[in-house]
């Protein structure tokens, strides 16, 4: 990773109809295309002068009519190189890019990922999209999860797609198929945070930061269960974390207990399938959001992968093979 940075020079006087108003709430309207949090960073770092003066408290209340001037450096990380990876793009303009991410492709270099990344892609495909941070990647899928991400190819695009995010306005829903059997929709509540002891994973923990996944049944097999689900929340590994809390683990996370579990009287092949199936069975299928330029609902939907389809086709014929074993 190579670390850049940007100098942001902003001026401008205080309207009058902000009387009374906080500092940072005053900033925060006059230059709506930076965060909230990356405006009170910047007052908080010396980096913004009221009248002449430096003025580090966003508290402070405005009269209206003040000169603000604002003088500060925007780091951003970019990999060390573009690289010519071939994306699925759903959508695109001048502002958001809509990816259907494949299985295999990792979203953030990292150890043991310097290259071939979907941000080294970006950076060939958008090459201007080095001047935002994380190359525009506002949210991830993990390595083996498949399906619709957006990236912002804009600073402002970015800081309203982040803020649908954190109010939980940007809609994402997943398919995945799970073990045990589901017999009813329903919803998970309960924190996620670093697991304890394998740092690599996440688990429930009281500490953890608040999560909300919500989930209905598609469709039921002898021992398996197609799940539609919805989150309210982005956090790490999510919905991976939140099904094997409530003892349903997803197909082929391995991470997370879904180890394979032919049922009983299941021919040698499905029982095959399930060992050859090596990633977790998840998939982004719809992502909805209000364009960050246009404030039109948008929304978008993509078809489960081959494998996951090929999966849900042996689970059908194992289904109608044991018709007699079926747990209603």
């Amino acid at each position: 990773m190579q670390t850049k940075s940007k100098v942001i020079h902003l001026d401008g006087v205080i309207p009058e109809h902000l009387f009374n108003k906080r500092l940072d709430q005053c900033l925060a309207e006059m230059f709506h295309e930076y965060s909230r949090s990356k405006i009170k960073e910047w007052i908080e770092g010396d980096c913004v002068t009221v009248d002449g003066q430096v003025n580090n408290i966003p508290r402070t209340k405005m009269k209206g009519r003040e000169c603000i001037i604002i003088e500060a450096t925007q780091l951003t990380q970019t990999a060390s190189k573009a690289e010519e990876i071939a994306l699925d793009i759903v959508f695109e303009d001048a502002h958001i890019l809509v990816i259907n991410k494949p299985a295999g492709l990792v979203v953030h270099p990292g150890a043991g990922n310097p290259t071939g990344t979907m941000l080294n892609a970006l950076l060939a495909h958008v090459p201007d999209i080095d001047k935002i941070p994380r190359a525009g990647i506002v949210h991830r899928l993990d390595k083996d999860t498949t399906g619709l991400m957006v990236v912002a190819k804009t600073l402002p695009a970015q800081t309203h797609l982040v803020e649908q995010l954190q109010s939980r306005s940007m809609g994402r829903e997943y398919e995945a198929i799970v073990m045990g059997n589901l017999i009813a929709g329903g919803s998970v509540d309960a924190a996620i945070g670093r697991h304890p002891s394998k740092r690599t994973l996440m688990a429930v923990r009281e500490t953890g930061k608040p999560a909300v996944t919500h989930y209905r049944v598609i469709e039921k097999f002898r021992a398996h269960t197609h799940l539609r689900l919805k989150l309210e929340s982005g956090r790490t590994h999510q919905i991976r974390v939140h099904m094997t809390h409530i003892k349903h683990p997803l197909v082929g996370d391995n991470q997370y207990g879904g180890r394979p579990r032919p049922p009983k009287k299941a021919v040698e092949s499905f029982a095959q399938a399930l060992r050859d199936f090596k990633r977790q069975a998840l998939h982004a299928a719809q992502l909805t959001l209000n364009h960050p330029n246009t404030n039109e609902e948008m929304s978008w939907q993509v078809p489960l992968p081959s494998d996951f389809n090929n999966m849900l086709a042996i689970m059908r014929q194992d289904v109608a093979d044991n018709q007699d074993l079926m747990e209603y």
